[in-house]
């Protein structure tokens, strides 16, 4: 196996395990406050939806086929969805937890705690730059791979080979 594909199935598997760990204390927290409005909750339900798309899709191409590579446009499509998921819930946040990445004094005793909330942004964060490498993996190998032929001269007249004849 060459460098990329090793590089891929690791950001695949980052991928998939970022997106479980959203999946689950972003599902905890949703169902904790159940009967809520769908639409005060409407940021941790996009990012909910993000987490299983991004589950079933690192799912599906993380088998290591050269044609996984093809998928860099979505893998950056991807990357879109986690940063906006990212700033969404750094937004919801809007410092009543003390800084975003600041995990000092964070305890882990209620349900709904700041521990639980800073996880899911630091982990969306994460996904996000996997799978933006991702699509930068895929991009350097479908460019690496594919060749462009750039001619400057008028195309030349090639015969045919005997056995292509029309005749």
């Amino acid at each position: 196996m060459a460098l990329p594909e090793i590089a891929s199935i690791i950001l695949r598997l980052a991928e998939l395990a970022f997106a479980a760990v959203v999946a689950g204390l972003n599902g905890d927290y949703l169902h904790s406050v159940r009967g809520a409005s769908s639409w005060d909750l409407g940021r941790h339900i996009y990012t909910e939806v993000v987490a299983g798309l991004s589950i079933l899709f690192a799912i599906i191409w993380l088998f290591p086929f050269s044609s996984s590579f093809i998928h860099w446009p979505a893998d950056l499509f991807f990357s879109i969805l986690w940063f906006v998921a990212f700033g969404l819930l750094v937004d919801w946040l809007d410092g009543s937890c003390g800084r975003v990445f600041d995990w000092t004094n964070l305890s882990f005793q209620d349900t709904a705690s700041c521990a639980q909330f800073k996880a899911v942004v630091a982990f969306s964060f994460l996904s996000a730059i996997c799978w933006l490498a991702s699509a930068i993996v895929g991009f350097w190998w479908v460019r690496r791979n594919t060749r462009v032929r750039h001619t400057t001269t008028a195309p030349t007249y090639r015969r045919r080979r005997w056995y292509r004849s029309r005749v």
